[in-house]
């Protein structure tokens, strides 16, 4: 990779591929930052809300009845006052998205999730890249790391690729597994996790 300004790994991933550990992994041998919830804090700063609010929204969008309520502001119960209202799912975007863009142009780093490849598809120095596994390979991850059972990792992960699926194809305009718009896509399950770092890494080097 060039080094006349920052490089950017950008990781987008199904839960339970081994994502989070991966991109930590890579900003560790590579000495740079690894960003994940400080996307969130610096948009939540940027909206004036709560952290931990746009945590409950993060990488989702409302669901149909939730951006009704959302828009005009009531529901059955009580009406919702115009300042009170959340951010719109476009306006959290773009925050993220401000911020991504900002990190990039400030420091190297690998930044999880949140549309990163296709926000930063015109970064100079950036690599993209897809992590899947199949589905029983991510459950049994899923157990492990947020001690639940078999039929709750199952659930987690339906709704979670449901999420993703919906949030990235809404503001990227593509599907979310096309492997067409990253540069590498990998089958961690096979490949293994630390063969993936090590691939991811081997790869950089090339680039």
């Amino acid at each position: 990779m060039k080094q006349t300004t920052p490089f950017v790994i950008t990781i987008s991933r199904q839960l339970g591929s081994g994502g989070a550990y991966i991109g930590k992994q890579l900003a560790k041998k590579l000495n740079i930052d690894y960003i994940d919830h400080e996307i969130l804090g610096r948009a939540a700063k940027q909206l004036a809300v709560l952290e931990e609010d746009l945590e409950s929204r993060d990488e989702k969008l409302l669901s149909f009845w939730s951006s009704f309520i959302h828009i005009n502001g009531f529901s059955a119960e009580y009406h919702i006052p115009p300042q009170m209202n959340f951010p719109f799912d476009r306006e959290i975007f773009d925050a993220e998205a401000d911020v991504i863009e900002r990190i990039a142009k400030e420091r190297s780093s690998v930044i999880i999730g949140r549309c990163g490849f296709h926000i930063l598809r015109e970064h100079p120095n950036r690599i993209s890249v897809f992590l899947h596994a199949d589905v029983p390979f991510r459950s049994k991850r899923i157990q492990e790391l947020f001690k639940v059972t078999e039929k709750s990792a199952l659930e987690m992960i339906t709704q979670n690729d449901r999420d993703r699926a919906q949030y990235i194809e809404t503001f990227t305009g593509k599907r979310w597994n096309d492997a067409s718009q990253f540069d590498l896509t990998i089958n961690t399950g096979k490949t293994g996790i630390e063969n993936s770092v090590a691939l991811i890494l081997k790869y950089a080097e090339t680039v």
